[in-house]
């Protein structure tokens, strides 16, 4: 029996979707590629704003291209489009012929899988990058250690590390912590999932059985609805807390 890290998408797509509907919006479109992630994005957004009178209508990104979004986000009077694309393509050019068409000015742009954390997104949409809000998984201010490993990461990168850097560092430092106390043994590794305590670099990581999920789970990392300021789009705005 595996233990898992990340949030389940479930948890963190239905707090995305609670942002949604605080924010004024009940009319979202999705521009849509073909996979299973996205699917079950799609399903779990619909599943909860459905019964709070909001409606998700899906947009084929195998059918249009992106200058056609802009048509059918005016169809379908949708006050907010989520990017459930690829990154950089087919999102970028999304974005700049959405924020090019003076009819969807009022419009809000979301990308809840979160890219627009990565650098390139700023690099490649400038301005456009900015008020793009998605799920960042990290507290609100790193303790000791994940200002030490900020640190070191930007030292080494060059640029600020995303929240996907803490994650794989917290991985390790679980796999590690798991390995030092009970060897490469696969049955004694299963059987030490809940005895595991290991100081993150986002909280103190411990693992549980949580209804639903079939692995041990890190429940929760701290997860947060933020964007890129418009002012500043290299600074992160909190927009709404889990």
């Amino acid at each position: 029996m595996g233990a898992r890290l990340a949030p389940a998408q479930s948890h963190g797509w239905r707090i995305y979707a609670d942002f949604l509907l605080s924010a004024g919006h009940s009319r979202i479109a999705v521009a849509v590629e073909s996979s299973v992630y996205w699917a079950s994005g799609t399903r779990i957004l619909r599943d909860y704003l459905a019964p709070r009178g909001g409606t998700v209508t899906e947009l084929d990104m195998r059918a249009l291209v992106p200058t056609a979004v802009c048509d059918e986000l005016l169809d379908n009077r949708a006050t907010a489009l989520l990017l459930l694309v690829g990154n950089p393509e087919p999102a970028v050019s999304i974005v700049k012929s959405v924020r090019r068409d003076r009819r969807l000015a009022e419009i809000m742009i979301g990308a809840p899988a979160g890219q627009p954390e990565f650098a390139e997104w700023a690099r490649l949409l400038g301005d456009d990058s900015a008020a793009i809000p998605f799920l960042r998984y990290l507290p609100e201010r790193l303790g000791s250690l994940g200002a030490r490993v900020e640190t070191a990461l930007r030292e080494r990168l060059g640029e600020a590390p995303s929240f996907v850097a803490f994650e794989g560092y917290d991985t390790v430092a679980v796999l590690a912590d798991v390995l030092r106390s009970h060897g490469a043994d696969r049955a004694r590794t299963a059987e030490s999932w809940p005895r595991v305590a290991v100081e993150g670099t986002r909280g103190q990581i411990r693992f549980s059985r949580t209804p639903g999920i079939s692995v041990w789970q890190w429940a929760w990392t701290p997860i947060h609805v933020v964007d890129r300021d418009p002012a500043e789009p290299d600074r992160f705005r909190i927009l709404h807390t889990s």
